[in-house]
């Protein structure tokens, strides 16, 4: 924990930016009745049942200082997913960066295996030494700024039903783009001497 914090306590340098990487899943889900359009005194009417249509995955990196983001929707949730999500990273929005310093969780898929996994090793090899991954501790994702990221995404942007995986796609990307131009940054005000007074019955008693 105090690890992932003593990262987000440092200052914003364009040559090691801190990035915030985190994933989750979301049904496809598609109308029986179509709804009733909203009419002055009158809300949009759904009807209680629908179809699904499938699960797709979201990708989402978020620079908390730069106010950048970047989302993507697949239809897999795999470790080749993932290390095509970071090579996309590295090389088309954060070329210049000398390393990225990566928060994720523990998940099993992220680690740097995965890009041995998805590249031959000397491509692996390359886009390892560009990034520098500090692990959110077990039950304590909720340090990774991407989990929020991702919360506001699916109430801002996913909130209704959504039957395919190109809507979502369009709509994501108008989301993201709208975001972005705000440079909608994070203030993350809990830091280390917090940490120690709040969650003191963490650390162990000497």
């Amino acid at each position: 924990m105090e690890d992932v914090l003593h990262v987000y306590a440092q200052q914003y340098d364009k040559d090691f930016p801190v990035i915030c990487m985190d994933e989750s899943s979301i049904q496809l889900i598609s109308e029986v009745i179509e709804p009733i359009p909203a009419v002055p005194g009158h809300l949009e009417l759904l009807d209680d049942e629908y179809v699904r249509k499938g699960v797709v995955s979201i990708f989402l990196e978020v620079e908390p200082l730069g106010g950048k983001r970047q989302v993507k929707i697949t239809e897999r949730r795999t470790c080749t997913d993932l290390a095509n999500f970071i090579k996309e990273m590295l090389e088309e929005r954060y070329p210049d960066a000398e390393k990225v310093i990566l928060i994720m969780d523990n998940l099993n898929t992220h680690n740097i295996a995965s890009l041995y996994t998805a590249f031959p090793a000397e491509e692996a090899r390359r886009l390892a030494e560009r990034i520098e991954i500090h692990f959110t501790p077990k039950h304590g994702s909720w340090l990774n700024i991407a989990e929020i990221e991702l919360s506001v995404l699916k109430r801002q942007c996913l909130a209704g039903r959504i039957d395919c995986i190109e809507k979502m796609r369009r709509k994501v990307a108008a989301w993201n783009t709208d975001r972005n131009n705000r440079q909608s940054t994070v203030d993350w005000q809990f830091r280390t001497d917090d940490a120690r007074i709040k969650l003191k019955r963490l650390y162990p008693k000497l």
